[in-house]
């Protein structure tokens, strides 16, 4: 039977394995960051452990292209699958910890720094997986379906692990988180394929090596250079004022409560689903050197506009609108990424990608720092104005390469 041009990945059987597998890991994901997330704050009382708490699960950026450089060396299947196997030894550990009545924050905090290690790379070696499984022509369409499963698990994941939390208590919440790691865990194992070995007798280089050659890869590679740089430059003067400031946004601009800051999360969530599933369709039809381009231009504009809103009304639909241009851009460069690296090299450059996302702590602590010198509308129309300008210096400087068509 032939399926529609968005479905079109599902004719991939690596792919029928890894979606409910990446949905049952973001769910997951989701669930675990609330409920530790209540506990930590119930137990402690102090939004700066909570702040904490949240930072480690982002510790290991710093090592995300390693993971990379051992994706490219075992194959992104077994990677994952270690990955998976790891978070559901961590969750077992906490659910048996929450049962006998031994959990304290102490070891919430030891299992999120070790968790934290792994889950920066999880996003990058899905990507890499889909880029060796999947023809190159529905490429788009299946990353964009990839994106849709941590969209969808930010607006019913974190809802479920409440929801199990409130009736169940932790140690019941935790066994349903644990299913879901082991469901993707065996899942993994259906996807493929595996890269060749090395014959025997063959030493292989050493990981720094390999690590190294992929960083000169990139340096010496103009379109992926480009997008590493439109990466940062997102995360760097986009990012901030949809994430981490939104609570500040919330409270001192808008004057509502939790319940107000849920609507705006809520909001942020549906537009980059809805943006996933726009381009899932029609993804493949769309030059994504344009889409990319085109999607960032219209987030700094909706950020422009974001930035002299007063009242949540119209605040909800700036920020839904931004969240759908945030997805069709981020899925772009992915899909430029994976379209212009070689396939040995595609674990290596998904790895060195995550590194951008330093530019996002970076320009929360700016921002922060502006803010309260001049204020949120000027600090949140300097930033969009600023990104708005590099984007089209970087368009018009590079055209001939970002619009390109993708190497072969």
């Amino acid at each position: 039977m032939r399926l529609p041009a968005a479905l079109a990945p599902f004719r991939t059987p690596s792919f029928r394995f890894q979606w409910p597998a990446d949905l049952s890991t973001s769910w997951a994901f989701e669930m675990e960051m609330l409920i530790l997330g209540w506990y930590i704050l119930t137990e402690t009382g102090s939004v700066v452990l909570l702040t904490l708490f949240a930072a480690l699960f982002a510790v290991g950026t710093l090592v995300a292209p390693m993971f990379g450089v051992m994706g490219d060396r075992i194959g992104q299947r077994k990677l994952l699958f270690a990955m998976r196997s790891a978070y559901t030894v961590f969750a077992s550990v906490l659910a048996t910890l929450a049962f006998t009545g031994t959990l304290s924050p102490f070891y919430v905090f030891v299992s999120a720094a070790l968790t934290g290690l792994l889950r920066p790379s999880d996003i990058g070696v899905r990507s890499a997986l889909a880029a060796a499984t999947i023809p190159s022509a529905h490429l788009v369409s299946a990353l964009s379906i990839s994106r849709m499963t941590a969209d969808s698990a930010r607006m019913f994941g974190a809802l479920t692990g409440a929801g199990f939390f409130v009736a169940f208590g932790m140690g019941a919440s935790y066994l349903a988180i644990i299913g879901f790691y082991l469901v993707s865990a065996l899942l993994t194992l259906g996807t493929g394929p595996e890269p060749d070995r090395p014959a025997k007798g063959v030493t292989l280089p050493s990981p720094w090596r390999d690590l190294k050659e992929g960083l000169s890869y990139i340096i010496n590679h103009r379109r992926l250079r480009i997008a590493m740089l439109i990466a940062f430059l997102i995360n760097l003067t986009a990012f901030p004022f949809m994430t981490g400031l939104l609570p500040y946004v919330a409270k001192h601009v808008y004057g509502v409560d939790q319940t107000g800051l849920g609507y705006l999360v809520a909001s942020m969530a549906f537009g980059a689903l809805l943006g996933s599933a726009v381009l899932s369709i029609a993804g493949d039809r769309l030059r994504p050197e344009r889409i990319m381009i085109g999607s960032i231009v219209t987030w700094y504009v909706m950020n422009l506009i974001f930035a002299h809103v007063t009242d949540l009304g119209t605040g909800m639909p700036c920020i839904l609108l931004a969240g759908f241009a945030q997805s069709l851009s981020m899925v772009s460069i992915a899909v430029i990424l994976m379209q212009n690296a070689a396939p040995q090299f595609r674990g290596r450059v998904m790895g060195v990608r995550m590194l951008a996302i330093y530019g996002h702590p970076m320009g929360l602590l700016i921002a922060g720092a502006l803010i309260e010198r001049i204020g949120f509308m000027p600090s949140a129309t300097l930033y969009a104005a600023s990104g708005l300008v590099l984007i089209l210096l970087i368009a018009l400087r590079w055209r001939s390469d970002v619009l390109a068509r993708p190497a072969a």
